[in-house]
Parts: C-alpha cells; sequence; structure tokens
C-alpha cells in the first residue's frame, strides 16, 4: 500500500496556508466556490443557502471539543447515513483519525495567536490506491443559520462538518453523496478491505452453528481493528429510511461500535455464559431500536451494575443502542466488514499485499482484446493474473475495485458496473495465460456486483492460481484495481502473453 500523498487538485495545503497568513487573508477555494455548484446538481432542496464560516455560526469555534467519538456526527440533510456511519466508525480509532486529520492539533483554532488562523483545513482519503490531501475553506452551507449537512451534538465543534466537506468536494459536491455504502467510505478513510456479508440470505438467525461462528469471526475482526457496519434492505412496498415500529430503519446504514460478550448473572439471577451482543449507533442521532436490550429494557437487570457501567450503557435517545446478537442476526440484512490491512494502523496479524491496477479494453482481434465479459466462450479475453500459495495451506484474500463512478455523478454518468472475478489452479509451472478452460480447476468466483467493490477469502493449497477481474457484460471499459493478500509472498504478476493464440474451452 502506497504511504505517498498526492494533493488533490494540486492543492499545496502548507503553501496555501502560509500565503493567507502573511496576507492575512482567510482562504476561499476556487475548486470548491462557495454556491450551489457546490451543493446541488440536479435537485434544489431547500431555500437560500448561505455560506457560513464557524466564527460566523458560534463564537469561539473549535475543530474538536472534548476530544473525539462517535457521537460527534449527526446526519444532516443529504442522504449520506453511509458516509456518516463511517465516519462515526473512525472516531473510534485514533490511529486511523489521525491519519484522516493530519496536523490536527495544529489546524485548530488557537485563541492565543488568532492572527495564523487561516479559514483552510485539509484532509486526507484513500483514493483508487492512492492517499490524497484534500484542502477546504471553511465556508459551511447553512439556512437560517444552521449548518444543513453533518454537525456534532456541540455547536462549537466542527471538524464532522469539515470532514464531510471535504469529501463532498472529492466526489464533486454534496449531493454525489447522496446513497452509498459505509464500506467504502471506510475503505477511503484507510486502504481496508470490504468484505459484504449477506445476513438475509445466510438466515444466521435460524443456524445457531453458523450463528455462533460469525459472532467469533465478528469479534475477532472487531478486536483487530476492524470496522463493522449494517443496514436492512428496502422492501418494494417502502421507501428508503422507512421507520419500522421496533425502532428501526429501513435502507439505512449503521455504525457497529462494540461487539461483545456480556456476562449475565447478579443478585437474584444466577450467573450464566457471556451472552454475545452487539451495539450501534444511528447516524442521525436518535431513533433507537426499541425491542429486548434497548436503553430502558428489562433484560438489563439480568447485569449487575458494575458489568452495565463497563458496557458504557447510557439511557436517552442519542442513537445508539445494544441487541443480542440472534436479534442483529434476524433484522439486519447485510453487513460490511472492513478488514484494515495497514499494519500502522491496527493490531492485526500482517499481510502480504499485491497491488496491480488494470483496465478492461476493446479490441478488434480476439487475442488483443480485454473485455470479454463472463461468458465462458470469451472470459478469457479478460486480463489475467498469476500468484502463488508457497505454503501448505495458505488464507488468501482478494478483492476487485473498479474506479468509483460517483465522481461523474454531477454529468449524469455516475453509475458502476457489474464487476466479478474467478480464481483458477493451473499448473506449477504455468508462464502463459490460460487460453482454454477444459483442463482447469475452478477454485473460487465472486459473483457479479454493481457494487464499487467484490471480495472472496478462502484457504488455498500450494500451487499457482490465475485471477480473471472480469464485467458481467463483454465490451464494457473500465478501470480497477485487484488486491491479493496472503501470508507470504505471492509472486504475483499480469500475465499478458499467450502460448499460442487459439482460445476456445
Amino acid at each position: 500500500m502506497s504511504s505517498s500523498v498526492a494533493p488533490f487538485k494540486k492543492q499545496q495545503y502548507s503553501d496555501l496556508k502560509r500565503d493567507c497568513v502573511k496576507n492575512k487573508k482567510l482562504f476561499e477555494d476556487p475548486e470548491f466556490p462557495a454556491n450551489d455548484s457546490s451543493v446541488f446538481y440536479k435537485e434544489k432542496r431547500f431555500g437560500i443557502v448561505k455560506w457560513k464560516r464557524p466564527g460566523e455560526i458560534t463564537s469561539d469555534p473549535r475543530l474538536f471539543v472534548e476530544g473525539i467519538n462517535s457521537h460527534d456526527l449527526n446526519q444532516g440533510h443529504v442522504g449520506n447515513c453511509w458516509f456518516v456511519a463511517a465516519s462515526s466508525c473512525l472516531a473510534l480509532k485514533p490511529k486511523l483519525w489521525k491519519k484522516v486529520i493530519p496536523d490536527w492539533e495544529e489546524q485548530d483554532w488557537d485563541p492565543k495567536h488568532p492572527e495564523n488562523y487561516a479559514g483552510i483545513f485539509h484532509f486526507r482519503f484513500w483514493v483508487f490506491g492512492q492517499w490524497t490531501d484534500v484542502v477546504v475553506d471553511d465556508r459551511l452551507p447553512t439556512v437560517d443559520g444552521r449548518l444543513i449537512y453533518c454537525h456534532s451534538n456541540s455547536k462549537r465543534e466542527f471538524w464532522s462538518a469539515l470532514l464531510e466537506k471535504a469529501y463532498a468536494k472529492l466526489y464533486g459536491c454534496y449531493e454525489s453523496l447522496r446513497g452509498g455504502k459505509a464500506g467504502d467510505a471506510v475503505v477511503d478513510f484507510s486502504g481496508a478491505v470490504c468484505e459484504t456479508i449477506d445476513l438475509e440470505e445466510e438466515a444466521f438467525y435460524k443456524d445457531q452453528e453458523k450463528q455462533n461462528h460469525l459472532f467469533e469471526k465478528l469479534l475477532e475482526i472487531y478486536n483487530c481493528g476492524g470496522i463493522i457496519s449494517c443496514s436492512i434492505k428496502v422492501s418494494t412496498e417502502h421507501k428508503s429510511e422507512h421507520k419500522m415500529s421496533n425502532g428501526l430503519v429501513k435502507g439505512h446504514a449503521y455504525a457497529v461500535t462494540a461487539v461483545k460478550r456480556v456476562h449475565l448473572g447478579h443478585g437474584p439471577y444466577p450467573r450464566t455464559k457471556a451472552f454475545p451482543m452487539i451495539r450501534m449507533r444511528n447516524p442521525w442521532g436518535y431513533k433507537e431500536w426499541n425491542g429486548p436490550w434497548s436503553d430502558s429494557s428489562e433484560e438489563w437487570s439480568k447485569i449487575s451494575n458494575a458489568e452495565r457501567h463497563k458496557l458504557e450503557l447510557t439511557v436517552e435517545d442519542d442513537g445508539e443502542f445494544w441487541m443480542s446478537f440472534e436479534d442483529w442476526c434476524r433484522h439486519f440484512s447485510m453487513a460490511q466488514v472492513n478488514h484494515i490491512v495497514d499494519p500502522s494502523l491496527t493490531n492485526s496479524r500482517t499481510w502480504n499485499e499485491a497491488l496491480h491496477f488494470g483496465s478492461w479494453t476493446r479490441h478488434v482481434d480476439p487475442v488483443l482484446n480485454r473485455s470479454g465479459g463472463c461468458k465462458s466462450m470469451t472470459v478469457l479475453q479478460n486480463p489475467q493474473y498469476v500468484f502463488d500459495v508457497t505454503k501448505k495451506t495458505d488464507e488468501v484474500m482478494i478483492t476487485l475495485q473498479q474506479k468509483d463512478q460517483r465522481t461523474h455523478k454531477k454529468t449524469g454518468h455516475g453509475e458502476n458496473v457489474a464487476i466479478g472475478f474467478e480464481v483458477y489452479e493451473v499448473e506449477s509451472n504455468r508462464k502463459y495465460r490460460i487460453n482454454q478452460l477444459r483442463n482447469q480447476k475452478q477454485m473460487g468466483n465472486q459473483h457479479f456486483s454493481y457494487y464499487r467493490s467484490v471480495f472472496m477469502r478462502c484457504n488455498l493449497p500450494k500451487g499457482r492460481y490465475v485471477v480473471i477481474p472480469s464485467t458481467l457484460q463483454a465490451g464494457i471499459q473500465g478501470e480497477f484495481m485487484l488486491r491479493i493478500f496472503t501470508h507470504e509472498d505471492s509472486s504475483c504478476r499480469y500475465e499478458n502473453d499467450y502460448h499460442g493464440v487459439k482460445l476456445g474451452l
């Protein structure tokens, strides 16, 4: 993973700030102007939007007030709960947020030296394999003097609003952030690997063994610094963000803020084994689950005050709540699990990463065509990557990410294409591309999805393998990033040569 940082729009934060301080002026960003083009691209949903600096909204503004935590973020009037949920998780990871918000102490207001304040901030995001530094000014969109987008519980605190502004600039405007996956935002914060788990299809709540295995997996990931989010699928008869009678919201992203075993029993209740539970936060900052183990439910009487204190239980409508893991599996449809693979950001075991950038391109000559789609007759025309497993058996993670199309939403071309990949075991001495499938053993595949990335994790025996990333339809062009993680060097390489030119089954 590259650790170098590229300036977005070639804007250098230190140079711009130095110039503003020298000339005693506040920064005004020409690349993200304080007008409606930075807010909307399609539908103007508000009245007159006025851009105000934090000092015009409140007295004595700060980047952080009493530190940083997941309650510093409340969703505004754009449907970006996915981004806010991911940001709530970010706030729980000091090593991570200090990378996303660099020089955070220097960036904050200094009341002793107000002359050093220049109205400029910068944030860093991992954009398609490259850490990218995004500069913004401090002018924020308001209506009737109030922030219309992400805001903190404290009116003096502005880190979440400024982070959201930098993210909106990265993708064109605030409206471009409408709709998305929390896991994608976490990848942009960390360079993580995103794994999607279909809770509904797998029906974990019906199978205790599968449920226990999933809990152990999520507990390990959480304890190793991973980040988890979840959501509930919207049914055809309901619109997005539909409020249900149990307090949960469909079509809405939640941040998972804790995965724990809770020890039951105290007083008249016999002590039993630990009970699997999970804690979440609604990005709205209110509206919580009202079933078993909700804030004021009778179930909490079954545990000691010391245990409740350890769990940081708060009885208020602040958007954060606990559920039993079984109920979580029953009511939520999808979980996105982000494996943090940067060893400087987590305490998980070290992975060996092979990172490759490629593209699907058309050519009239089938031998040179690299956009074959998924049909058996043409799939071999796609790019191919060879890697080795050198241990007797090794755990392998493979993720394929297409270049994010969100940046093109303003021009009406912001839709992802369906992508997937197949993995084949080949001869240990193979030196060329596969040109037929007849004798190749498929070891796994990732079904096609319109998500920004697709993921597979498996255990593979010692040998040589070929990964074939493709689009669902032949002839689709686009850029992609392939990442293969093993515990030993895999010597992964792009293979462009055929041993002969005949393609077939």
